[in-house]
């Protein structure tokens, strides 16, 4: 009799660019200081830097206009 082996699914973990779903061993993380953030790659990696970078520099306009 020959016994079946349970196929285990890996650890799977979104994106937080593209919410594309990626196994946990081969996202690229960033540790923040409260959480991690994975990335499918670094494409996803680069356009999180200039969404933030973009923001950052919104929130200093506004406060150079108040």
């Amino acid at each position: 009799m020959t016994e079946q082996k349970k196929l285990v699914e890996p650890e799977r973990v979104s994106c937080v660019v593209c919410f594309k779903e990626i196994p946990i061993s081969e996202a690229k993380s960033v540790k923040a200081t409260d959480y991690i953030m994975y990335y499918c790659g670094l494409d996803c990696y680069d356009k999180w830097i200039k969404q933030e970078e973009k923001s950052e520099k919104q929130e200093n306009d506004q406060q150079k206009t108040q």
